[in-house]
């Protein structure tokens, strides 16, 4: 209980601090089409699966939300908070194979890790699948065990929900397969031999797993029958993720060891560094562990030998895959978590002296604190910033001040929110805009100058298209006919690190505001 407390210490609070990252605001909007319209279609070249987008229904309808514009960033991000949660108590699920000790240290190092606690206060769909991930592993175990058609079921539905989160399910499932096929060669197991296992499974059981995984996929990706196009859209999918993975596409494109250069030592610039080494390092013991005989979980053996074939083989993968982001280390990282529980209670076992059990017990403990260190910078000092390994093309705090100047427009116009504001981004590159300008009713998003239209009182706009805005102001109206329009904003401004944001008012607007300035704070 002690935790799980601990993972809602770290969890929960101030879930609003951090600014909305493209992706969340990218998500946020499609949830808001189904919240208002109570339709959504699967789209199989962005976007991903739809099961975060129908998971969070239930927070908004608990919260008395029916409206995009009344959406909250902790409304969204609970649902991360409580698959994050569930990660910490579906270890128990194997608490007999593990032993209190390695379960009681996977849990612990589960709730404090800082990828974890970061990407469970994040409105994307990593931490459901890495949720259904160990969802799979763990009911998969205990059918294995038991032979409950329960636990068959619960294996499908697992499945089910993993193929509807996101299409790299695909790189954990291949992951999987070749661990079992790998742990069975070296159990001795003949390919005759995993046939006859396979075919002495009751094919009522392989029926529940069969119809429970295609069922939650199809339910899903068909939004509950109302587009059965998604269902084919979401194997069509995967030509296109093949083709980012391939590195077709410059964006994302980092060296193999980017994944274990964020888990080892990060540094970037003046300031702290970040390293879960405490983890990896206690993982590759429980490695180590796995493949002894002696071990003080040797009912667990099995299970701990198939999640570190799977760790090592998806960690690979991900390594060679040329596309990366540092939210797909989750699915590994995890089995490097459950690992480095193994490995903590395998320690214990082989020292059997005081002084060394009382040495190990200081040095976990440093490490602890180490990591909860971490854990709090991450969430609560560096959420933002470019220098902590999570946090990759975030949006800029300056976001909060754009907003600020752009409210204090409205509160001087007559159309109050219903001003019509323009924004203007080649590419559509004006993310995540689109959130919070969620409140105002009248939004024109262009990718270019319209030289159509009148000019709107206000215009957010990248700086390649401000020669032509000039040209519109004073070019285009006929003599008499223009509105002087000056800079909406005082200083320089970023949507992203780099990625400048201008802002354009008309003047007899800013004469109003500027009688009572927007506070900067």
């Amino acid at each position: 209980m002690a935790i799980v407390v601990a993972g809602v210490a770290l969890r929960l609070p101030r879930l609003e601090m951090r600014p909305m990252h493209t992706d969340e605001a990218v998500h946020a909007v499609k949830f808001g089409n189904l919240l208002e319209e109570g339709t959504y279609q699967y789209d199989p070249h962005e976007y991903h699966g739809p099961a975060l987008t129908y998971f969070t229904l239930p927070a908004a309808w608990l919260s008395g939300i029916g409206t995009y514009p009344e959406l909250t960033e902790t409304t969204l991000r609970i649902i991360p908070v409580l698959f994050g949660l569930s990660l910490i108590l579906i270890i128990l699920l194997v608490r007999k194979d593990l032993g209190w000790p390695g379960t009681t240290a996977a849990a612990f190092f589960t709730a404090i890790s800082p990828a974890m606690v970061f990407y469970s206060r994040y409105y994307i769909m990593e931490i459901l699948l890495v949720c259904f991930l160990g969802g799979i592993i763990f009911t998969g175990w205990r059918y294995y065990q038991t032979r409950a058609p329960g636990w068959a079921l619960a294996l499908g539905v697992s499945l089910g929900l993993l193929y509807a989160t996101k299409e790299t399910s695909i790189v954990f499932l291949g992951s999987m397969v070749v661990s079992l096929l790998i742990v069975a060669y070296l159990r001795g197991n003949s390919w005759q031999s995993m046939v006859q296992q396979i075919s002495n499974t009751p094919r009522r059981h392989v029926l529940y797993i069969v119809l429970a995984a295609l069922g939650v996929g199809a339910l899903f990706y068909s939004s509950f029958f109302s587009y059965p196009r998604g269902v084919l859209d979401s194997i069509r999918t995967f030509q296109t993720y093949f083709s980012r993975g391939a590195g077709e596409t410059n964006a994302h494109i980092q060296p193999w060891y980017y994944y274990l250069h964020i888990l080892l030592f990060w540094k970037y610039a003046p300031g702290p560094f970040w390293s879960e080494a405490p983890i990896v390092i206690l993982a590759g013991i429980g490695i180590i562990a796995a493949f002894r005989k002696k071990a003080p979980f040797t009912s667990g053996r099995l299970l701990l030998q198939f999640i570190a074939l799977f760790t090592i083989i998806a960690l690979i993968i991900f390594s060679v895959i040329s596309y990366k982001t540092p939210w797909n280390l989750l699915g590994f990282h995890y089995g490097l978590i459950i690992l480095a529980g193994a490995g903590v209670a395998y320690s214990f076992y082989i020292l059997t002296k005081q002084w060394e059990r009382i040495t190990l017990a200081v040095v976990l403990i440093l490490g602890s604190f180490f990591l909860l260190w971490q854990t709090y910078i991450t969430n609560f000092e560096y959420s933002a910033d470019a220098r902590n390994p999570y946090v990759y093309g975030h949006t800029s705090t300056d976001i909060y001040t754009i907003v600020r100047y752009v409210e204090k427009v409205a509160s001087v116009h007559p159309d109050g929110k219903a001003m019509y504001i323009e924004v203007i981004a080649p590419g559509g590159d004006y993310w995540p805009l689109p959130w919070y300008l969620r409140t105002y009713s009248t939004v024109g998003w262009w990718d270019r100058v319209d030289f159509e239209s009148e000019p709107a009182p206000v215009i957010l706009a990248k700086p390649g298209v401000e020669q032509d805005l000039l040209k519109l102001f004073y070019a285009v109206p006929p003599p008499g006919e223009r509105d002087l329009y000056v800079p909406l904003f005082r200083e320089y401004l970023e949507l992203r690190p780099h990625v400048e944001l201008r802002g354009y008012v008309k003047n007899d607007l800013w004469e109003r505001v500027s009688n009572n300035p927007p506070t900067m704070n």
